[in-house]
């Protein structure tokens, strides 16, 4: 019988947790592990009990939703909050990690960031790791579930029909929210 690899295993939770996500536009999820342990993980979303985005729709500001915390601060509130170390631990996200996510892995004492899509991928960000000593690896992962690959389609979608928001009028715009919904149903 083959296993799969630690990586897969551990990239594999990262993808299952992602479909917890309540983003509309990208669904991200991060695991934290120690010594081939999971200690924690997250998902991209609002605030506990606060309003999502899948239900209320997102609230961008600088072209940012600003209701969403991300899978990898998620993951890491959750290690505060539950008094769980992270020192030289590693993570696994579904998605290169933000600016901001960034510094707080470093910040948080985290040694390898195991990643599998890039996604913008901020040169600022690269060098802070690369200062830092963390191990940044991309890893190949082709068994994604058939409902992240839909997320991640919709949320494609969901991007390019705002940015033709600007360009379009209300009845246009609807129209093109009910043809993908229609796909992706």
């Amino acid at each position: 019988m083959n296993r799969i690899s630690w990586d897969q295993y551990f990239m594999s939770q990262s993808h299952l947790l992602a479909l917890r996500s309540t983003c509309t536009r990208l669904a991200v999820g991060a695991t934290i592990v120690r010594d081939k342990r999971i200690i924690a993980g997250g998902y991209n979303g609002s605030i506990a009990g606060g309003v999502h985005c899948s239900d209320e729709g997102c609230y961008v500001i600088d072209n940012h939703c600003v209701r969403t915390i991300h899978a990898e601060m998620n993951a890491l509130l959750q290690c505060a909050k539950f008094g769980v170390p992270t020192e030289g631990a590693e993570i696994y996200v579904t998605h290169f990690p933000c600016l901001q996510c960034c510094k707080a892995i470093i910040q948080s004492g985290i040694k390898t960031v195991y990643y599998a899509v890039d996604y913008k991928n901020h040169p600022y960000a690269i060098e802070l790791f690369e200062q830092a000593n963390v191990k940044v690896e991309h890893v190949e992962f082709d068994n994604m579930p058939n409902e992240a690959k839909e997320q991640e389609k919709r949320a494609f979608v969901t991007d390019l029909i705002e940015k033709l928001a600007d360009t379009m009028n209300e009845s246009e715009i609807k129209r093109l929210y009910n043809e993908s919904d229609k796909l992706f149903s």
